[in-house]
Parts: C-alpha cells; sequence; structure tokens
C-alpha cells in the first residue's frame, strides 16, 4: 500500500515507522517544507512538499495519515475520504464533534475506512486486560478510575497546543480523550457528563487539568483526570468489577514500564490473589494499530476506534468545556 503523509512532525514520523515491508512512504506533506524534506530522505523516491494538496491528488496514495495541529485535521481527513482515501488521523480527529460530521457523512458515501489514533488501545497490558475483561473473569462493571498526566516541558505555553483556535482545547482534549475512549473500549456508553477543566499553572488559553466524572445507563462511572501539571509522567488506569479488578500502569518511556495487575477476588474475600504482567520494550502499539486497520480495509469493516468513537469522546469533551465556561473555543 502506497502511504501519503501529512503533517511530519513527531506523531507523522512515529507513524511512517509502523509501516512494516511492503508498504511505501510516497509523499510527505508538512507546512514546514524542512520537516517533510527530512522524513521523505528516509523513504527512498518519496517526494517533499509545503502542499497538502500535492498528496491528496495522487493516484498512487491510497491511505493518508493525518498528523497535523487539530485546527486542520478534520478538513484534511474529509478532503482524503472525498478522493477516495483511507486515512489514519491523529486523536482526537477534530476540535469538536460537529467537524467530525460531515467527514462520517462523506466516508460512509465513499466506502474508504479511517482510524483514529487512538493507539493506547493497542498497547498490550491494555489489550491483555480487555480480554481479561472481556471475559468475565473480573464479573460485571463497578466502576473505572484513570489518571493520565506528565509534566510539561519549558515554554509549552507558546506551543500551538496553547492556542484555542488551533487546538482546540487543552489537557482534556490532548491526554483526556484517550481516557475517554478507553473508558468507552470498557463500559460502553455514557450518557450522563460531569466534569470541570482549570487553568492552574500554565500561562496559556487553555486548561491544564480536566476531570469527568462519566456514568453508564446502568449506574456504573468513571472518574477521569487529565494533568499537564503531574510533573512526573503518569498513567494509571483501574477497572473495577464484582469479581476483581484490573490494573494498569505505566506506557513505557518515562512513564514507567507498562505493567498488568489481575486482582482476583477470594470466596472469602480478604487480601485477593493477584498476577501482574511486565510488558518492557519499545512502544510497539502504532505497529499493532496499523496492522488491524490493514484487517480493517481488507476486511471492508468498520475500524475500532474510528470516526464514530471520536465523535462520541469529543462530545464528552464538549459537554465539560461547556460546564466549565470553556465555552469559547474556535
Amino acid at each position: 500500500m502506497n502511504v501519503g503523509i501529512i503533517g511530519c512532525g513527531l506523531i507523522g514520523q512515529k507513524r511512517a515507522q509502523a509501516f512494516g515491508p511492503g508498504h511505501a512512504v510516497v509523499a510527505c506533506a508538512d507546512t514546514r517544507l524542512d520537516a517533510a524534506e527530512r522524513l521523505a530522505a528516509l523513504h527512498p523516491g518519496s517526494i517533499a512538499t509545503a502542499d497538502a494538496g500535492a498528496v491528496l491528488d495522487r493516484d498512487d496514495v491510497s491511505l493518508v495519515v493525518v498528523a497535523t495541529s487539530n485546527d486542520a485535521l478534520a478538513a484534511l481527513t474529509l478532503a482524503a475520504v472525498e478522493r477516495g482515501k483511507h486515512v489514519i488521523v491523529e486523536k482526537p480527529a477534530a476540535r469538536r464533534a460537529a467537524e467530525l460530521a460531515p467527514v462520517i457523512d462523506a466516508a460512509r458515501k465513499a466506502g474508504v475506512a479511517v482510524k483514529v489514533g487512538f493507539n493506547h488501545r493497542f498497547h498490550p497490558a491494555l489489550r491483555k486486560a480487555h480480554e481479561i475483561w472481556t471475559s468475565g473473569a473480573c464479573g460485571p462493571l463497578m466502576f473505572i478510575r484513570a489518571r493520565y498526566g506528565h509534566g510539561g516541558r519549558r515554554g509549552m505555553e507558546r506551543e500551538w497546543r496553547g492556542t484555542v483556535a488551533r487546538s482546540g482545547g487543552g489537557e482534556m482534549l490532548d491526554q483526556g480523550v484517550h481516557l475517554i475512549d478507553l473508558a468507552r473500549w470498557f463500559a460502553g456508553d455514557f450518557v450522563q457528563v460531569e466534569g470541570r477543566v482549570e487553568r492552574y499553572f500554565w500561562d496559556w488559553e487553555v486548561e491544564d487539568n480536566g476531570f469527568a466524572l462519566l456514568r453508564t445507563a446502568a449506574g456504573q462511572v468513571a472518574w477521569l483526570q487529565a494533568s499537564c501539571t503531574e510533573w512526573k509522567n503518569t498513567f494509571s488506569f483501574e477497572v473495577f468489577g464484582r469479581d476483581g479488578k484490573l490494573q494498569i500502569d505505566g506506557l513505557g518511556g518515562s512513564y514507567g514500564t507498562e505493567r498488568l495487575t489481575f486482582y482476583k477476588m477470594r470466596p472469602e474475600m480478604g487480601p485477593p490473589d493477584a498476577e501482574t504482567w511486565e510488558f518492557p520494550g519499545a512502544d510497539e502499539s502504532w505497529t499493532r494499530e496499523f496492522g488491524e486497520f490493514l484487517e480493517d480495509i481488507r476486511l471492508d469493516r468498520q475500524p475500532a476506534a474510528g470516526l464514530s468513537d471520536a465523535s462520541a469522546a469529543l462530545a464528552i469533551v464538549d459537554t465539560i468545556y461547556k460546564e466549565s465556561g470553556f465555552d469559547h473555543r474556535a
């Protein structure tokens, strides 16, 4: 499959590294031409351009990666699907749910597959946890508790993520949307949304902390916090069933070794039985995600973590922003 990449920063580079043998990056586009040239240089025969349209108009490109700032994600994805291209678009896929409505309609009419980059579903600890969960070993769901955050970096407030018009929001939209997607993956749809976003530290237009309390129709709750004042990078995701608990800590790298612990309740209660798996090594979630997307295309099936999932997650973020008075977004 020939691939075109629009947005050649860190995520575009990660996507390019995830393609296995037999797939060629043939075109790279970025508004910073030097970034496109650096990525194209790693793929012999690939062209570099500052014009995204030059990638979209190529007949030999069948799959497009869209990894730009948030303000361009939905428009570029729409342009790609209208040209009959399959798309991997970086999360959150848009700044708000309404931006995705025409994309969903166009993708359905064009008969193409669009996958949203919720790559956390493909981390091994989360994959194994989901397998255990769906086996019924933990019993019925009670609630989910999760935290995700980093400590920022010097000068971060001057990056595009701190500008409402380009980012659409702050930490709740950035890392928080991963937590929302994972919570929906385990719990299903949420019918009640409460939350707050606050700006405590960073001098920018968006929030640096987001808090969500989500409730399913059956009364199960997900309590989620996303923060870029965590100082020590943290990932913790816990799923509590009546018969057991799944706890995922770390994502590798600066977040610590990825680890899953399954706490199984004993009939007599007391301290549970515990089994732990560790997953050291490089992050292979991007490669696994691409592999599954290829199967989606081959089997003509709707991708898991697709546009509908992104729209549902964004609707939750929209509600939290509105409740918090951040309804001034672009």
